[in-house]
């Protein structure tokens, strides 16, 4: 089974009020999406936090059991993101290297995750559900 999960984190202010959003796809079709408030972070900060709360949801919506033999890509505009957790980036500020552990550690129970890094027009609907959530602290 592929599933194929947008992720986007916006911060109004940068730090400020700052929501995650999150559109998964089952087999090409959207499967769930998620909008939701983080409080005050600064923009790196919810993308990670989107993408650990988009994690978090695939596990319990799989189960445990089930997360090592589904393929997953995560697709996110963050450059930032997606070439620190492809070891590309070092992970320097100490914010957001918390939260790439907890990441790094969440992906234990995981099979097959892949990180994409998509240019912003092709994150409409997460980006969308970000800016939504952002708005509702």
């Amino acid at each position: 089974m592929k599933y194929i999960i947008y992720t986007d984190g916006a911060s109004f202010n940068n730090p400020g009020p700052a929501g995650a959003g999150i559109a998964i796809y089952k087999d090409d079709a959207l499967f769930k999406e998620y909008a939701l408030p983080l409080g005050i972070m600064t923009n790196n900060q919810a993308e990670y936090s989107a993408l650990l709360l988009a994690l978090k949801k695939m596990k319990l919506l799989l189960g445990v059991k089930h997360l090592k033999s589904a393929q997953i890509e995560v697709r996110s505009d963050s450059q930032l993101l997606v070439n620190q957790l492809n070891h590309k980036y070092k992970v320097l500020d100490e914010k957001v290297q918390k939260l790439f552990f907890e990441v790094w550690n969440l992906l234990i129970d995981f099979g097959n995750v892949t990180f994409i890094a998509i240019p912003r027009e092709q994150n409409t609907v997460a980006d969308k559900l970000s800016k939504k959530a952002a708005a509702e602290n």
